[in-house]
């Protein structure tokens, strides 16, 4: 009896590391996602499921943040029509009519460190990285177009979602499974590193 348990026992743990072995051969290290970054404008058409995308956004929410007061917000459309109303009025987000989904990060400047709208918009920036990061981690496409500080470009934003006018839409991040034509590009350029000073 004991030993059938013992045996039992042993094939459960070596069970559970092949599950584990099996998601870390899945995983990504941290400097290969970084390194294979890159902005994708051409999609397959097909869908993100709303996993990823929940990923994606607690991805975005562990950014740093100026005293912690976190003062974004984020819209995550699936919805071909709102996709493509949104691609109408961007003229740098056309790519959205083939996109699976977008997601608009938002910040609103009363909910920032003193009230800033530098801080907002900063902190707002920094969990649009860690999207974009997400995004790439899971094997998906994503593109930052820009809605600020184009008046034109958040106002279209604003109408078509909705948004209240105290809150500013940084950008509408596209993302989709890449077609495969874009590439990270080598952006390391020794002369822009200063060490000790300037």
């Amino acid at each position: 009896m004991m030993k059938r348990i013992v045996i039992s026992l042993l094939m459960c743990l070596l069970m559970s590391g092949l599950v584990y072995a099996k998601e870390d051969a899945k995983m990504k290290d941290t400097f290969s996602v970084i390194h294979a970054r890159k902005s994708v404008r051409n999609f397959t058409g097909a869908p993100v499921n709303k996993a990823d995308l929940d990923k994606i956004i607690k991805a975005g929410m562990t950014a740093p943040t100026a005293a912690n007061m976190q003062p974004w917000s984020f819209i995550i459309i699936t919805e071909r029509k709102i996709l493509d109303d949104l691609a109408a009025g961007l003229p740098n987000a056309k790519m959205l009519t083939k996109a699976g989904a977008a997601i608009i990060v938002c910040t609103e400047p009363d909910k920032a460190n003193g009230k800033s709208k530098d801080l907002a918009i900063i902190d707002a920036a920094l969990a649009g990285g860690n999207i974009l990061l997400a995004i790439e981690a899971l094997d998906l496409g994503g593109v930052w177009t820009a809605a600020y500080p184009y008046p034109d470009r958040m106002k279209h934003v604003k109408t078509v979602l909705k948004i209240p006018e105290e809150v500013i839409p940084l950008n509408v991040i596209a993302i989709g499974v890449p077609a495969g034509q874009d590439k990270p590009k080598d952006k390391y350029k020794k002369e822009k590193i200063h060490w000790e000073k300037w």
